[in-house]
């Protein structure tokens, strides 16, 4: 049965640190997300403004590489103004979720889109908050039991907190 793990890290470098692990141990561009307050003007991204949404919700779609990490390695980095949260930075399958709530002007753009990907509401709005807060909020989606364990002892060792599985309710494609 499919799973998304989630948890949070308290900076952008602990984010990196936990994307390159679980890289190493096989987890594809379209298995993880990140979502984090874009709190440093966007200092650490590479963004191409090309593709700006016409509403203005999308503050800088299509990021490029990410300087002095590998986030850049995640499938549909962007940037994202939610009202109610602010700036973000995401990256994965939550890139998608999230852009639609971005462009509708969805207030609890973010516990919605959570909530989308499986998590029970008062997760998903605990999450939210700790975005909120200055907080890096990263999933991953894995297929079996197997990758779930090893996701949440990545998670684990990096020092995440917040460690959370849900059924997943959607599948993004495989890389």
């Amino acid at each position: 049965m499919a799973h998304a793990i989630f948890c949070t890290v308290k900076t952008s470098i602990d984010a990196t640190t936990v994307v390159d692990r679980l890289k190493a141990s096989g987890f594809t561009s379209g298995d993880i997300s990140v979502l984090m307050p874009d709190s440093q003007g966007s200092k650490e991204f590479a963004v191409d403004n090309e593709t700006k949404s016409p509403e203005g919700a999308t503050i800088g779609g299509g990021a490029g590489a990410v300087l002095g990490g590998s986030l850049g390695w995640l499938a549909g980095i962007g940037l994202l103004a939610i009202p109610g949260v602010g700036p973000l930075i995401a990256a994965g399958p939550i890139m998608a979720a999230l852009g639609g709530a971005a462009m509708g002007g969805t207030i609890g753009g973010v516990s919605g889109a959570l909530i989308g990907m499986g998590l029970p509401e008062y997760e998903a709005k605990r999450f939210e908050g700790k975005l909120k807060g200055g907080r890096c909020l990263l999933s991953v989606h894995s297929e079996n039991s197997d990758e779930t364990e090893k996701a949440k002892k990545i998670f684990e060792q990096a020092g995440a907190e917040d460690i959370s599985t849900s059924r997943a309710a959607s599948v993004a494609a495989k890389s």
